[in-house]
């Protein structure tokens, strides 16, 4: 496509229930997780499991998510990211009815697995959406909203499910809230989201899935946002696994009060990805990305050591918010490294950003049981300025000279 065409292309805007769509679809791919987390136990006695076992759900969701991020790869080149995102509202809708079903544990494993699925073809997709439909300079402020959607599902869910649960368990919050919301944005998709395709792959690059591999794994920039992307991924897991437990038993939280912690680390996060998107159009994708990466992890290292419970919480606010902003920013930076193949960029991207959860995950873990918790912070807070090194020093900004 000529550079003239890419201009007009640029210019032209959306309809206007575009944004409001994608919007959507990110908050109802949220309070399926939300529900597992907070009905664990009772899931798990109702299925007469232990609840380590249980959990495993959430692991097998992961790896399908990572799997299938990497199959996304191929398929965006091949298939229009409308087509794929609505396969993937499909998947999230059928894995909550198969959830809603389940009569045992075998039959909750596959169905919350489907979910990883649909998770691994829903977050590319919309960023791979917003950068093929808006225009440069409203493509941050597009992603801030999306990504602060999706938090915000983990701030508005909980509260509902409490209500919904008091009068018919778990099975209830899955019939009245979280199905409904699942086909009701898959009806928006299909209304809301343009048909026409604005790929700027040919005909012999459909053709070729390995090419649009070869092109993100041969930018240097580009892998550097992937190796950015898992280090400050695996940081937010100090927030993010193991907030509540240490606010718990560092400072003798209640479980009611730990609920409220994390709730406002949810809702911190879900501003700071808000405002990132003014920060991205003032100073860059790339500086953006670098300096909130590195002050999510400083805040992340100073709240396991904070003397106090009140000055440890606002630091842990903080953190979460900054963690908010850098992942809206990464995000922006990292869809402009291969407008070629937007779809295989953010599809692999994905499937980093979960790799980086898991990594977070074990390794607090490992750090929790070797060195407490001020070691935790310690070291997940280092990944988070380590990730602001990589983009600093490693990443380019395209759009930029």
């Amino acid at each position: 496509m000529s550079d003239d065409a890419d201009s007009a292309k640029e210019k032209t805007s959306p309809k206007k229930i575009f944004l409001p769509t994608l919007i959507f679809c990110m908050f109802s791919a949220g309070p399926l997780a939300v529900l597992i987390g907070l009905f664990l136990y009772p899931i798990a006695a109702e299925f007469k499991v232990e609840v380590g076992i249980m959990g495993q759900i959430n692991t097998l969701s992961s790896v399908a998510a990572v799997v299938f991020a990497l199959i996304m790869g191929f398929l965006s080149v091949r298939f229009k990211h409308k087509s794929l995102l609505i396969i993937g509202l499909l998947f999230f809708g059928i894995s909550s009815v198969g959830c809603f079903l389940a009569t045992g544990f075998s039959w909750m494993l596959l169905a919350y697995s489907i979910s990883g699925v649909g998770v691994a073809m829903i977050n590319p997709m919309t960023n791979a959406l917003i950068g093929e439909h808006f225009p440069l300079e409203k493509r941050a402020n597009a992603i801030a909203w999306t990504v602060g959607a999706g938090a915000l599902s983990y701030v508005i869910a909980p509260i509902i499910f409490n209500l919904l649960a008091d009068y018919g368990g778990w099975r209830l919050t899955l019939l009245w809230f979280i199905i409904p919301l699942s086909f009701l944005s898959l009806s928006l998709a299909f209304v809301g989201i343009p048909s026409a395709s604005r790929s700027d792959g040919t005909a012999a690059d459909k053709s070729n899935f390995l090419s649009s591999f070869k092109e993100v794994l041969s930018n240097r920039s580009a892998l550097a946002c992937l190796a950015g992307d898992v280090l400050r991924a695996a940081s937010f897991g100090a927030i993010l696994y193991y907030g509540a437990a240490f606010f718990m038993q560092r400072h003798g939280a209640s479980e009611d009060l730990a609920t409220i912690v994390v709730l406002g680390a949810a809702l911190c996060y879900t501003v700071g990805s808000l405002v990132s998107g003014r920060l991205v159009n003032k100073i860059g994708r790339k500086p953006s990305t670098a300096i909130t990466a590195f002050v999510a992890g400083m805040f992340t290292m100073s709240f396991v050591h904070a003397p106090n419970f009140w000055l440890s919480l606002a630091l842990n606010l903080l953190a979460a918010w900054f963690f908010g902003m850098v992942t809206a920013a990464a995000i922006s930076l990292t869809l402009e490294q291969v407008p070629k193949y937007r779809g295989t960029m953010m599809s692999v991207d994905s499937a980093f950003v979960n790799l980086g959860y898991a990594l977070g995950a074990a390794v607090g873990g490992l750090a929790l049981i070797r060195f407490d918790y001020e070691g935790l912070g310690t070291v997940l807070g280092a990944l988070g300025v380590a990730a602001a090194i990589v983009f600093h020093v490693l990443a380019r900004d395209p759009t930029r000279t």
